[in-house]
């Protein structure tokens, strides 16, 4: 995973030009104080992992401690919420993911406005889901488990952080896609859903492959496809769910960095840097352009939140 970390440690420096003026708005220089970075999910998640690998990163440049804060709960709402809402100050970031954009479609009545309440800084990571089976699942590829899904409809179980996270709708995709019916469990997090995966409490998962890739090395799980178009350069042997016979299939999990609407434009100037991640433009329309594509499998799904 080294380019993963190469790539991370770009963003940390995109993250610290965007986020440090000459000066606040008080008078002294920026950060002054520990910053927090809040997760929106429980510890042990892809996400999670995205965020504590670069925390300490961005402490190192800043001379400031940033302190992880994990608000699992409500789909990520609980955390957003608490981000969305918290001073303008350049103090308070939020690790949005993937379900930030489906929220905004699943949820009519969000505490926040996904695109007015929160202000991008960069996408920092993108990465594929991992379709991974609990051994004791008769199936070695993805056209045995297709076939084993629709002779026992409703049988199988997947986990997810929550309703309407990426890993949940990646599963509503691929029930769509391939004509089976899988039953969702929705956790407060790919790490108590990992959990019980592992211990048989549940039969898969479309997990991100930060988290859910050591239990396919270490053989507790078994990967029967990578939700990407195509194979994923540092997993070579796990074939696509493309290749597995769902022809039409795609779907990837990113998480990026926000501030609450508001913070000080001097504190947001990226001094034109070009590093690897992209910019607050960039990334406003990518999360656009997110809302709009999984809010048609909301719909086409009949969705409906719980």
């Amino acid at each position: 995973m080294r380019n993963t970390l190469n790539i991370l440690s770009c963003c940390v420096g995109l993250i610290a030009l965007a986020l440090s003026g000459e000066a606040s708005t008080q008078g002294g220089a920026y950060p002054a104080k520990p910053v927090r970075l809040i997760v929106p999910y429980a510890p042990g998640g892809g996400t999670d992992i995205v965020a504590r690998a670069f925390a300490p990163k961005l402490s190192e440049m800043w001379n400031q401690q940033v302190v992880v804060d994990n608000r699992g709960g409500g789909s990520t709402i609980i955390g957003t919420d608490l981000a969305a809402k918290a001073p303008a100050d350049g103090y308070t970031l939020l690790m949005g993911t993937t379900t930030l954009a489906i929220n905004a479609s699943l949820r009519r009545k969000l505490p926040y406005d996904t695109l007015k309440d929160l202000d991008p800084v960069t996408q920092t990571a993108s990465q594929a889901y991992i379709l991974a089976v609990h051994p004791s699942v008769p199936a070695r590829d993805v056209k045995e488990f297709i076939a084993l899904a629709k002779a026992k409809p409703g049988t199988l179980n997947y986990g997810s952080p929550g309703t309407g996270s990426g890993s949940h709708l990646a599963g509503e995709l691929f029930s769509m896609l391939s004509g089976v019916r899988l039953t969702h469990i929705p956790y407060k997090g790919s790490g108590p859903a990992l959990t019980d995966l592992l211990g048989g409490q549940i039969q898969l998962i479309f997990g991100t492959i930060l988290s859910t890739f050591p239990h396919v090395k270490s053989r507790k799980l078994r990967a029967l496809g990578v939700s990407s178009s195509k194979r994923v350069a540092v997993l070579p042997d796990i074939p696509s769910i493309r290749e597995g016979g769902v022809a039409a299939y795609g779907a990837t999990s990113w998480n990026g960095v926000l501030t609450p609407a508001g913070v000080p434009k001097p504190l947001l100037a990226s001094d034109g840097g070009e590093v690897v991640g992209n910019s607050a433009q960039e990334f406003r329309a990518h999360i656009r352009n997110e809302i709009a594509q999984w809010a048609k499998v909301v719909k086409a799904a009949g969705l409906k939140a719980q």
